[in-house]
């Protein structure tokens, strides 16, 4: 082989590279994403932060940059919700990214973003520096089951003038409620508390 055949070799082999660099790249990213909802589709939010006008324009220009990248990554994109801004860019939007992995790619997204530049609608030339929060969320399934044990459960009876009520709180959670009747029996004829509910 002459050198110049090794010289060829050698340019057709760099340029290979070049064009398996990115998808290995991908390839690299994508087996480190084992979070339980890196797979999902992800919904992406913006919202202006305070700044009025320069605010509104920079959360469409986040917008728009997070579309392009959408678009070259191969990211199908619907537009969910977008409120115009009065006089310039927009006062929230909200993006439904369908594809493999597209909430592992655009969760660390998550935060407020800043921009530093001279303001286009200011007369006087003046820096200006505006945030915008971009929010990501995966996109779950909406038939979720959820088996609440006994043990995680606090019952508060309350004494009242008229039939005894209560609330359930699960501990963990915090969440509370009105206790379900089929975790009691009401007692009609009877106003106290300790008559009225009677454990499961």
């Amino acid at each position: 082989m002459t050198r110049e055949d090794e010289a060829g070799a050698v340019e057709e082999l760099a340029a290979a590279l070049a064009r398996l660099e990115p998808r290995l790249d991908r390839i690299e990213l994508t087996t480190k994403m084992t979070g339980k909802h890196d797979l999902a589709n992800a919904t992406w939010r913006s919202t202006p932060g305070p700044g009025g006008t320069e605010s509104q324009d920079w959360a469409q220009m986040l917008e728009r940059l997070y579309l392009r990248w959408c678009e070259r990554r191969g990211f199908d994109v619907e537009v969910i919700d977008e409120q115009p801004g009065e006089e310039a860019g927009i006062k929230s939007a909200t993006l439904l990214v369908k594809g493999p992995y597209a909430y592992g790619n655009l969760k660390s997204e998550n935060g407020v973003h800043r921009l530093v530049r001279i303001s286009p609608f200011d007369a006087p030339v003046a820096r200006h520096t505006s945030f915008a929060s971009a929010h990501v969320y995966p996109e779950v399934d909406d038939e979720v089951d959820i088996t609440v044990e006994e043990k995680d459960l606090r019952v508060d009876r309350y004494c009242s003038s008229g039939p005894g009520a209560g609330r359930e709180h699960h501990l963990l959670s915090g969440a509370a409620g009105p206790h379900p009747d089929r975790h009691h029996r009401h007692c009609q004829n009877e106003r106290s508390q300790s008559r009225t509910w009677r454990a499961r």
